[in-house]
């Protein structure tokens, strides 16, 4: 079956927007070019769920979103028209937050390790697991808490409560009083402080446990519906959602692909740090595209404002936020992420560390030892087979720097030689405290460009020279030419077009410091980092016209709360400090209204044009560019989104549909239809010359003159054949707009060349004055005789 030509994510949710309303925008997104509608989770998660990756009956399809019948509905309304349905799977833990509502942890909890599911859990059985080999809950407010304990006999069983809280009570061990009963069942509720829990989470979310997809039982059973869609035709391609977290991310993609056959597109949630290989040996056709995202924005950043905003950073929080200062922070946020946070995961692992290496080294040895090496670690995880060496290496260096911790070390090797429970329990922690440690907290804490603080991303790393972008690209179309590229995700810190406008202020950090400094002066912000990181985000979410209405207000405090605990200087998601919290909200009210939000208005209506030129030419870059692209849904229009929640808003699917009917060339990158046009065209471009993209060639095009620089694009074509599309972009607008084109220009290959975009044809050496008259990017199509207008 063919590979994707591109897709269009949908974030499903039954109290939002459903199998049957995917349904009922499928002729839009056919009109738009698009060849894959790609699905949010559909698998049945718990009540209420607005995301769906808390699934809790990996056996069925959601029946809030409409259950099996609908997916089919959807299926066969998009086969008819010749496109395919991608769906984004959960395979490493499912939702345990209400117990009732997962049959298979309900069972387990009720009947311990007797439970034809205990084997489905990661679960901690050890009699030294700190709850004398039950299973431990962390729930209670304090150890006290269990005096708190009742038995609700509402029902026709009874059940133990705390609270809201509700547990099974094993057949007979009912009798007497709650703290009693308690005592008698498998599981133990302790306090959520005390550290212990009983079994491997998603990160440190207690509401959702790790499965064992390493046996081949858990594997059949939770992939039943999975595998049912493979059989009756129902889906083309399947994502990934975050396999790092499994025991053996390579065994299992290797099952799901025997599951899927060899045809079917998958891509997986592989975050890579920059500059690290996806493993060629994966049954995979690539990531989901946060390696491409980093390329795509980072060549529109320009690197001479790097020094400038270093100085703002240093100057108003004491931290430059540079590459040596992010280092340092990096190794001490995710050293507090093991210690803290992720206790119980790494208490789990220096207790099977000390049990199979054979040394007397003594627990807190191995303990130091497992959080300086994970917190040295630069990657997710290091058992992929381009990583050969990693571990070796970082525990050299570990050793050089802390000598102390020899022993330690010793026994940690000792262990991961052995290769048995230790070595998994490693790599998974590793993953984990990176995710947490770093885009979860360190991207919340650097100030000095935060655009560049995206999820797979290197801020350190101050934009992209064309030169690293053109090889990343042609690296991708060589040996990654299906992997997804995407520029917004459900978990990306901010929206694409948010990012480019924030980027924009790398050419001009001067004027960003003067703003800065007189802002603060009228309105200081808590703390210096405080308000210089979300004066950014503000910067970039900011409405051109100035009306600030309740909803944009609502918004940013929200976003605000979530920014300030994730980042855990002041207040954090445990220990929230409300003075503090108060303070920043009283300070958002004070930036948004009176002088200081009149001028943030006109300094946004200044910059925004360059926002949006940017914006432009990352998203053509991307749609053209090799790879299979992701457009998030919404993301055709202009899109304000900050992180989740706020990027999974409804979308308003009439006003595109109005977009469909007009086809007037839009006067400028600023015109509301813009984006919407290079969109449309880049897709429907995509999906008419599908050799000429995936699998196709690729090769730089560079302009020449007085202005060269501020040009970057890329020629692709099929695999046999000569170039027959050209994606061209501006870059570094505003700098450009002190000295204009001048004497730039393009030559084109020979043969007559159509904008798409435009319809304005060209041929020859083409004056950048003339390629980029109406937008800041172009998108060219070789003619051929006989052509007529698409």
């Amino acid at each position: 079956m063919p590979t994707p030509s591109s897709t269009y994510r949908l974030q499903l949710r039954g109290d939002g927007f459903t199998l049957e309303d995917a349904r009922g925008i499928v002729d839009y997104l056919d009109d738009l070019g698009v060849t894959h509608a790609y699905l949010s989770p559909v698998l049945t998660a718990t009540d209420g769920s607005t995301h769906g990756y808390d699934v809790v009956d990996p056996t069925s399809v959601s029946p809030a979103l409409g259950g099996r019948s609908a997916l089919d509905a959807l299926a066969a309304e998009l086969s008819s028209r010749g496109m395919g349905v991608v769906i984004d799977i959960v395979p490493n833990h499912v939702g345990v937050e209400d117990p009732r509502q997962n049959a298979w942890w309900w069972d387990v909890l009720t009947n311990g390790s007797a439970s034809q599911y205990a084997t489905f859990f990661d679960i901690d059985w050890a009699e030294d697991n700190g709850t004398d080999g039950k299973i431990a809950l962390p729930i209670l407010g304090s150890d006290a808490d269990v005096d708190e304990l009742t038995i609700d006999r509402t029902g026709d069983t009874p059940l133990l409560a705390y609270y809201e809280h509700r547990f099974p009570i094993a057949t007979g061990t009912d009798d007497g009083d709650a703290t009693t009963v308690h005592d008698r069942q498998a599981y133990r509720l302790v306090n959520w402080r005390s550290g212990l829990v009983g079994y491997r989470r998603f990160f440190s979310v207690n509401g959702l446990a790790g499965l064992r997809q390493e046996d081949y039982d858990v594997f059949t059973e939770s992939h039943r519906e999975i595998a049912s869609w493979m059989t009756d035709g129902v889906v083309d391609g399947i994502r990934v959602d975050h396999p790092d977290g499994l025991a053996d991310p390579a065994g299992y993609l290797t099952e799901l692909r025997e599951l899927m056959g060899p045809d079917r597109w998958l891509v997986i949630e592989k975050i890579l740090a920059r500059g690290e290989p996806l493993d060629t040996s994966l049954p995979v056709d690539g990531t989901t595209g946060y390696d491409a995202l980093a390329d795509v924005g980072g060549v529109f950043v320009d690197p001479a404002g790097a020094a400038a905003l270093g100085e703002l950073s240093l100057a108003r929080t004491g931290i430059a936020s540079d590459a040596a200062w992010l280092h340092d922070a990096e190794e001490a946020s995710k050293t507090a992420v093991a210690q803290g946070d992720l206790k119980p995961e790494v208490r789990r692992l220096t207790r099977a560390i000390l049990r199979e290496s054979g040394t007397d080294a003594s627990a807190d040895s191995v303990t130091d030892a497992v959080v300086a090496v994970v917190a040295h670690m630069p990657y997710y995880r290091s058992d992929y087979a381009p990583l050969a060496g990693t571990l070796a290496r970082v525990i050299g260096i570990v050793l050089q720097k802390k000598p102390e911790l020899e022993a330690g070390l010793d026994a940690v090797t000792a262990a991961l030689v052995a290769d048995g429970e230790s070595a998994v329990r490693f790599e998974q922690v590793c993953g984990a405290v990176t995710a947490k440690g770093v885009e979860d907290r360190l991207f919340y804490r650097a100030t000095r460009l935060i655009s560049l603080q995206e999820v797979g991303g290197d801020p350190s790393s101050f934009g992209v020279a064309p030169a690293q972008f053109h090889l990343a690209n042609a690296d991708r179309a060589t040996h990654w030419p299906a992997a997804m590229t995407t520029l917004s995700t459900h978990d990306t810190k901010r929206g694409e077009d948010v990012r480019a406008r924030i980027g924009v202020l790398s050419q001009t950090p001067e004027l960003w410091a003067r703003c800065i400094a007189d802002w603060e002066l009228l309105v200081p912000s808590p703390d210096g980092t405080t308000g210089l990181f979300l004066w950014q985000n503000l910067f970039g979410v900011w409405p051109v016209d100035g009306v600030l209405d309740e909803e944009f207000r609502g918004r940013i405090h929200a976003y605000a709360e979530k920014a300030i605990r994730e980042a855990n200087l002041r207040t954090g998601w445990n220990e929230s400090d409300e003075k503090f919290e108060t303070s920043v909200h009283d300070w958002l009210d004070g930036v948004m209204q009176g002088s200081v939000a009149d001028s943030v208005t006109m300094l946004v209506a200044r910059l925004d044009p360059h926002g949006r030129s940017d914006a432009l030419g990352q998203k053509l870059l991307q749609l053209a560019g090799p790879g299979v692209p992701d457009v998030y849904q919404g993301t055709e229009l202009w899109d304000d989104s900050l992180v989740d929640p706020d990027n999974r808003r409804p979308v308003d699917f009439a006003a595109r549909r109005e977009l469909l009917t007009h086809n007037d060339t839009p006067d400028s990158s600023t015109d509301a239809a813009a984006k919407f046009r290079v969109v449309r065209a880049a897709l429907r471009e995509r999906r008419e010359r599908p050799g000429s993209f995936v699998g196709g060639t690729y090769a730089p095009v560079y302009a020449r003159g007085s202005a060269p620089a501020h040009v970057v694009g890329f020629a692709r074509g099929p695999a046999q054949g000569d170039p027959d599309v050209i994606a061209l972009a501006t870059r570094h607008s505003l700098t450009l707009e002190s000295k204009g084109w001048g004497t730039t220009s393009v030559v084109l290959p020979q043969g007559q060349w159509r904008d798409r975009l435009t319809g304005t044809q060209f041929t020859g050496d083409v004056a950048a004055t003339e390629l980029f008259a109406a937008l800041p990017v172009a998108l060219l199509v070789r003619e051929n005789v006989g052509d007529t207008d698409r």
